[in-house]
């Protein structure tokens, strides 16, 4: 029982200090390009969202000196603030209006024009194998050859009752 609980533990210091040596240091010397950090999403994020109009935290973290007396300023009685200052300190909490949110972009344009591209190169890649890579229509498909085939039919009186010879006239030479 005691060997079962040491591998535990064994088990779980190599794992914590497998962990310890992941650093962003080990991963930027393992890798020589690029390194990529993760975002620790317990912390508050910002985010402009419509359906969410109250962001976690303020936009702007690090504020001047000039953002700092605007915010001392906000304290006292708001008509007291220009219309400029009132702008300056909705910006150090917002990033964007509710009419910059709201606006529509251009990504459909995109969209639409890579559908259209893709389906293009499908046209041209049916066209190349209906050249290419199909064989030729037999002759059977030939208006000739069917109009034959149509005369041996009627000439065999095939289906007089319901079907093909029903519906012709053989006195007359013509379609009833």
């Amino acid at each position: 029982m005691l060997h079962l609980t040491a591998g535990r533990v064994g088990s779980l210091l190599a794992r914590r200090a497998t962990a310890s040596f992941t650093t962003s240091s080990a991963r930027m010397a393992s890798h020589a390009h690029e390194v990529t950090e993760t975002v620790d999403m317990s912390k508050p994020m910002y985010y402009d969202r419509v359906s969410l109009p109250l962001p976690d935290r303020p936009f702007k973290l690090d504020l001047t000196a000039e953002d700092k007396s605007l915010k001392q300023k906000e304290k006292g009685p708001w008509s007291q603030l220009t219309k400029e200052e009132k702008i300056a300190l909705y910006r150090l909490m917002f990033c964007q209006t509710y009419p910059e949110m709201r606006q529509s972009s251009a990504e459909w344009k995109t969209v639409l024009g890579g559908f259209f591209f893709f389906l293009g190169i499908s046209g041209l890649l049916v066209l190349w194998q209906s050249i290419y890579v199909y064989p030729k229509a037999p002759k059977t498909f030939d208006p000739e050859w069917k109009a034959k085939e149509l005369k041996r039919m009627l000439d065999m009186r095939m289906n007089p009752i319901q079907g093909l010879s029903s519906k012709w006239d053989y006195e007359k030479g013509q379609w009833k």
